[in-house]
């Protein structure tokens, strides 16, 4: 039943519009078109031309720089950290403060790094006075050495001359033998003689006595002759021996000295190296020290602000950040095809949105990679599945100085750059 009455009202309605339309159709037939009057038409005709020198004027005007509202303030921010591990004594500012360049921010516990300190220097003053007394070592081994050779050499000398006065002893007592071998070689044949002359009752008997005992006198003198020679030969053969035995003495004072020279030099370089070593550690503990009084690097406002009384920190640990508010710039990521005509020294215009005002300033310098180049995962084109995408690149605008409320801007504020290329 509702069906029914549906396709009645349709059919209704299509009936209504077209004798609507028929009524439309016959009056636009029968009324004759109205004509626009002269003024009007000037007045369009003024208006198509404004409107298209608009046009022309505002395509010209585009052309003159480059804008991107993918921008904003830039800054440094500085993390500050503990260099080394302590207990946080004392913290001196807050968040939003304004600090400048050496300002104190925190102190740790340093009763731990002054005992350190005092530990350290007691043993470098320990190696130093080491290295003081191993010093003349080095000159008393040398001049030693020096002495034990010259002894030595001296000794050697002694032993030669011995050797030598030795020989010539040997010398005279073979002189001697030879003439005593020849007096009893004489007496002894005329001993012969005289006794042949008393056993024929031709001499007498005293005067072959007295050849018998001058005889035996001289073979006792032979035998006094060798047993001398015999004992300069020993002796030759003694002091021989102690030139042998001075020479080996000699060699091995000479060849030992440099080897306990070195010894002791080792030994003193062994202290030195000791000496700075301990001199490191001790200025390690100065440093550690000083690193217990935390300061600001540079001027700039706290924020971020971590550290509390009494935490216990590490090395490299973040405290705080500051950032520096007096050194600013604006980052603008302009796409690819805006960079064709920008460069460095460029005027640039800086509407910030905070403040509902624009900055003066200039391109300082062009971008050498694209932000997606430059992130943790950059695209891999080579895939497969490239679809290419116009990317953009940060270009860092310097900002005029001198300009008012350039005070009031802070890094991460949303800006529009407009950068003129003509």
């Amino acid at each position: 039943m509702k069906t029914v009455e549906l396709n009645e009202t349709t059919d209704n309605i299509l009936h209504d519009d077209a004798a609507v339309r028929e009524i439309s159709d016959s009056d636009l037939t029968k009324t004759p078109p109205r004509s626009l009057s002269p003024r009007a038409k000037g007045i369009l005709g003024f208006l198509a031309v404004a409107g298209i020198v608009a046009a022309v004027a505002w395509y010209l005007h585009t052309q003159t720089y480059e804008s991107t509202d993918d921008a904003q303030i830039d800054g440094h921010i500085n993390a500050v950290s503990s260099r080394i591990a302590g207990t946080v004594e004392k913290v001196y500012v807050d968040d939003n403060d304004t600090v400048q360049a050496g300002q104190a921010l925190a102190d740790l516990d340093t009763r731990e790094l002054t005992i350190a300190e005092d530990q350290t220097g007691a043993q470098y003053a320990q190696a130093l006075a080491q290295l003081n007394a191993e010093n003349p070592n080095v000159a008393v081994t040398r001049n030693t050495a020096e002495a034990d050779i010259a002894m030595a050499g001296s000794q050697l000398k002694d032993a030669k001359a011995a050797l030598e006065a030795s020989q010539q002893d040997r010398q005279n007592a073979v002189a001697r033998l030879a003439e005593a071998q020849a007096t009893a070689k004489h007496d002894q044949l005329q001993a012969d003689r005289y006794q042949q002359l008393y056993e024929k009752d031709e001499t007498s008997q005293q005067e072959f006595d007295n050849y018998t005992a001058a005889a035996q006198a001289s073979a006792a003198r032979l035998t006094a002759a060798e047993a001398a020679l015999a004992s300069a030969e020993e002796t030759v053969q003694q002091r021989q021996a102690q030139v042998d035995a001075q020479s080996t003495h000699l060699a091995e004072v000479v060849k030992n000295a440099p080897h306990e020279i070195a010894m002791h030099e080792a030994d003193a370089e062994s202290q030195r190296a000791g000496v700075e070593l301990a001199r490191a550690v001790s200025d390690k503990a100065k440093l550690d020290l000083s690193f217990a009084h935390i300061v600001a690097p540079i001027a700039g406002v706290v924020t971020q602000r971590s550290v509390e009384p009494g935490n216990h920190v590490g090395p490299g640990e973040q405290l705080l950040m500051l950032v520096d508010v007096s050194h600013l710039w604006v980052t603008a990521d302009f796409k690819e095809t805006q960079l064709g005509r920008m460069h460095p020294g460029c005027r640039a215009v800086i509407h910030v949105d905070a403040l509902g005002r624009s900055f003066e300033g200039a391109v300082e310098s062009m971008p050498a990679i694209t932000g997606a180049r430059a992130s943790v995962l950059p695209p891999e084109n080579a895939t497969g599945n490239y679809v290419k995408v116009i990317q953009r690149l940060s270009v860092r605008i310097q900002l005029n100085q001198g300009q008012a409320e350039l005070s009031k801007l802070r890094p991460g504020m949303s800006v529009e750059a407009k950068v003129y290329v003509k």
